[in-house]
């Protein structure tokens, strides 16, 4: 079966992820990945772009060529790890990274700073990259597009799947048993590392709250919850997709008072993520399928013990099960994702699920860039 390379940056801005993946008949198949954290001023920089009002177009251009020098990096790199030639490889799959996503917009948008052509050059291999505007297009929210490629890897034929990634957002795919017609669901539930990476960046100076030692060590301020969950994000019904223009420090500040501990402040950003996931859960309809075995948590969230602890004490009666269980590692899935959906674009095959992303239809998504 043809190998193909899934390119993820996600809104957690920490680095490149790129996952060698078997893909054709059958469950796709992971063969090897590696990652590429950014340097810190790259971060610093591309951060500032998600945050920025106004941008110059050399500056785009500055940050864009650097970002596709550090995926080009990254795949010189899984080559040479995993002992594969690029003749070997049928095509990139580039998700880019994403500035801003505004489906609810007017006109809806979404913006990945990405250069399929210059990722060409640069690593002598076939790239297929913007793969979101095309559902986007047929009136769909362009995100998750993660759940067509969890129908494909994690479907059972008797037992309903909740696949959970817990990246900067979370979001939530509901995999009914192939014997079952039901649709696939799925949708963002609302922050995930988001908001507890930037909280434990401004008052530790860490990237992240390793472990969730930080959270488990505070107490849930439980009227900040309450106000937190009261957006009306989180009943808003699905298709919806959200990112980091929606919720942001700045978002967190309007229902602080000022008199908070900063460290009760993460454990009640913990206790938020876990308890949105768990509305979603129910909100799918899922809590009350007693034919659910098992809730697969991946993405960076995947290694936070306090979140998982907080998630189980929600959904107690989900068993959480490694991704490991099924022969992925939870750190590669996403870019996984994407190495799928390279394939589906050169199989001429759908890449969207109309159900998850509201569009009007399957769509052959992202656009072919030659060697």
């Amino acid at each position: 079966m043809p190998l193909y390379i899934g390119l993820m940056s996600g809104t957690s801005l920490d680095g490149i992820d790129a996952a060698l993946v078997r893909c054709g008949e059958g469950r796709p198949e992971w063969l090897g990945a590696t990652g590429l954290p950014f340097s810190a001023a790259l971060h610093d920089d591309l951060l500032a772009l998600c945050l920025a009002r106004e941008v110059s177009f050399a500056e785009l251009a500055r940050l864009e060529t650097a970002f596709c020098e550090c995926q080009a990096e990254a795949v010189n790199r899984l080559l040479l790890e995993t002992g594969t030639s690029r003749e070997a490889v049928t095509a990139l799959g580039s998700h880019g990274q994403t500035i801003e996503h505004a489906p609810g917009s007017v006109p809806p948008h979404t913006y990945q700073l990405d250069n399929p052509s210059l990722l060409a050059e640069l690593t002598g291999c076939a790239v297929v990259g913007d793969f979101r505007r095309r559902d986007m297009a047929a009136g769909g929210q362009a995100a998750p597009l993660a759940p067509a490629f969890h129908a494909a890897l994690f479907t059972d034929p008797t037992h309903t799947r909740l696949i959970l990634n817990l990246g900067g957002i979370a979001n939530l795919t509901r995999l009914p048993p192939s014997s079952d017609h039901a649709a696939v669901l799925g949708f963002d539930t609302g922050p995930a590392n988001m908001l507890m990476d930037a909280w434990c960046q401004r008052h530790l100076g860490h990237a992240y709250d390793a472990d969730g030692a930080w959270a488990a060590g505070g107490r849930v301020d439980e009227a900040l919850l309450s106000r937190l969950l009261d957006d009306p994000y989180f009943r808003r019904a699905p298709p919806k997709s959200t990112g980091r223009e929606y919720f942001h420090l700045d978002w967190l500040a309007t229902h602080l008072t000022g008199d908070e501990v900063p460290r009760d402040v993460q454990a009640t950003l913990a206790e938020l993520t876990a308890a949105s996931i768990a509305t979603a859960i129910a909100q799918g309809g899922m809590r009350s399928n007693d034919n659910c075995d098992a809730l697969i948590p991946c993405g960076g969230g995947a290694h936070n013990a306090d979140l998982l602890v907080r998630l189980h004490r929600h959904v107690p009666e989900i068993p959480l099960t490694p991704c490991e269980h099924f022969g992925w590692s939870p750190d590669w899935l996403e870019a996984g994702a994407f190495a799928w959906l390279a394939h589906q674009r050169m199989a001429g095959l759908p890449g969207n699920l109309p159900e998850v992303t509201g569009a009007r239809g399957p769509r052959i998504l992202g656009g072919v860039y030659a060697p």
